[in-house]
C-alpha cells in the first residue's frame, strides 16, 4: 500500500490527539478554539476558550482537561463551561501553556512558553514543564524552555521523549512511571556533566540523564508536535519543514520522511479503526495571501495513510 496524504478538515490549528471515542480532538491555540471532528460523520464541534489554549486531552470521568493561558482547566463539551484547576507560572503573565499529553498513569504533562510576537519570535527560556496529578497537585520538572512541545513515553515507559522546539533536537530522560519523576537525587563525588543541578549544596536535584535522541537535519524545519508508535518509533512533525519524520530513538536513526502539501506542519497522532492513520495538523499564523495562494490547505487537518506503522491510543487524564 502506498502512503497517501490527504486533507480531511480545513480548519486552523495546532495540535492534535485522537480520543478513545474515535472524533480527533485538536486545538487551534492564537483562534482560541477546541475543536472536535468525527472522521465517520465528518461532523465538527467547536468550543471556545477565553485564551490560548496549548492543549485539551480527555478525561476518565468525563469531559476533557485543558492547558488555556497559564491555567489548568476542566472542560464540560455539553455545557461549554470552563472551570479553572490549577494556575502556573504566576510570576510570568506573558507565558502561556503549549503542547501536553497525558502519561501511561493518568497524569497531564504539559509544557509553557513566552507569547509569541510573531512565530518562532519569543522571549527565550520562559517556558516550563509540568505535570497535573490526579490529586490536581502541579509538578515542575524543569525551567529554562524556549518553546515547550512534543512530549512521549517509551513503550515500557521508562522514558520520557521531549522536544524543546528551539534546541533542533528530540531529548529523552530516565522516566519512572510510579511517580512521574524525571529527576534524580544524589550527591556531589565528582564533577557531572549533565544538565546544571537546581542547588548548590552537596545533595542536588537533576533531571533524570538527559540525552539527546535525533538532531534535525539541516532543511528538516524546526521540531514540533510528536507521537509514538506500536513499534516504539517516534513521529514527529516538522515546522517550516512541511513533513513528518520517523525516528528510531534508540539508534538516532532518520527512517522515513512522509512530505506533506504544507510547510508548517505542527502535530501528529495515530487514529482511525487500527490506529495505522496518522493525523497530522498545520498552521497558517503568519501567512500572507501570496503564501496561502501557494499552500491553500495551510492550516488543514490531514490524514496520512499507507504508512505501515500503527500508534496506540491516548491515555486519559485520571483526576
Amino acid at each position: 500500500m502506498s502512503v497517501k496524504v490527504e486533507c480531511v478538515v480545513k480548519e486552523r490549528c495546532e495540535i492534535g490527539e485522537e480520543e478513545k471515542e474515535g472524533t480527533l480532538l485538536f486545538v487551534d491555540i492564537s483562534g482560541q478554539k477546541i475543536h472536535r471532528w468525527n472522521p465517520a460523520t465528518n461532523q465538527k464541534e467547536t468550543v471556545a476558550t477565553e485564551k490560548f489554549v496549548g492543549c485539551a486531552v480527555p478525561r476518565r470521568s468525563g469531559g476533557y482537561v485543558i492547558g488555556e493561558g497559564r491555567s489548568f482547566g476542566a472542560l464540560d463539551w455539553e455545557s461549554k463551561s470552563i472551570s479553572t484547576i490549577a494556575v502556573i507560572d504566576e510570576d510570568k503573565p506573558n507565558n502561556r501553556f503549549n503542547d501536553g499529553k497525558v502519561d501511561p498513569a493518568g497524569r497531564l504533562f504539559a509544557g509553557t512558553m513566552a507569547i509569541e510576537e510573531r512565530p518562532t519570535v519569543l522571549e527565550l527560556k520562559q517556558g516550563s514543564l509540568f505535570s497535573l496529578n490526579k490529586d490536581h497537585i502541579v509538578v515542575k520538572h524543569f525551567n529554562q524552555v524556549d518553546i515547550s512541545n512534543g512530549l512521549d513515553w517509551s513503550l515500557d515507559h521508562k522514558t520520557f521523549y521531549y522536544i524543546d522546539s528551539l534546541t533542533y533536537t528530540v531529548e529523552a530522560f530516565n522516566y519512572d512511571i510510579n511517580t512521574g519523576s524525571i529527576s534524580e537525587t544524589h550527591t556531589h563525588t565528582h564533577t557531572h556533566t549533565h544538565k546544571p543541578c537546581t542547588t548548590s549544596t552537596a545533595v542536588c536535584v537533576c533531571v533524570g540523564n538527559r540525552r539527546m535522541v535525533y538532531k534535525m537535519d539541516e532543511g528538516e524545519g524546526i521540531p514540533d508536535g510528536m507521537c509514538i508508535d506500536a513499534d516504539g518509533r517516534l513521529w514527529v512533525a516538522c515546522y517550516s519543514g512541511g513533513r513528518v519524520i520517523q525516528i528510531d530513538p534508540q539508534t538516532g536513526v532518520r527512517l522515513q520522511t512522509v512530505k506533506l502539501p504544507v510547510d508548517k506542519t505542527t502535530s501528529c497522532c495515530f487514529g482511525g479503526r487500527d490506529y495505522s492513520d496518522l493525523y497530522v495538523t498545520s498552521a497558517c499564523k503568519g501567512m500572507d495571501e501570496a503564501d496561502m495562494a501557494k499552500q491553500p490547505q495551510a492550516g488543514c487537518v490531514f490524514r496520512i495513510t499507507g504508512l505501515g506503522a500503527k500508534g496506540i491510543p491516548a491515555n486519559s487524564f485520571t483526576g
